[in-house]
């Protein structure tokens, strides 16, 4: 393959990998803030001992699990694009 090509698949990777890693910043925000709520969402399910209280405590941990599985896909695209960098920065200089 060219270096021209993988020097343009290269910097492809780049752009998409930080676009990650922004995104995971937000995802990590966002899930420090739902599980937040959701922890206050149980105490109160607990303390109010109401079955609305429970099902709005199950939502919120729905969407806490829920940023966990988008946490978890970006994460593992990270790993897939630094795979191929690495994979391309190797045919590079080999």
């Amino acid at each position: 393959m060219g270096s021209w090509l993988v020097r343009r698949r290269l910097t492809h990777i780049a752009t998409r990998l930080r676009k990650l890693r922004d995104e995971l910043a937000v995802v990590d925000e966002q899930l420090a803030h739902l599980r937040d709520d959701a922890e206050d969402l149980a105490v109160r399910a607990v303390v109010a001992e109401s079955p609305a209280a429970s099902v709005e405590s199950n939502d919120a941990r729905k969407h806490v699990d829920a940023m966990l599985r988008h946490r978890q896909h970006v994460m593992a695209e990270i790993t897939e694009l630094e795979l191929r960098q690495d994979e391309l920065l190797d045919q590079l200089t080999g």
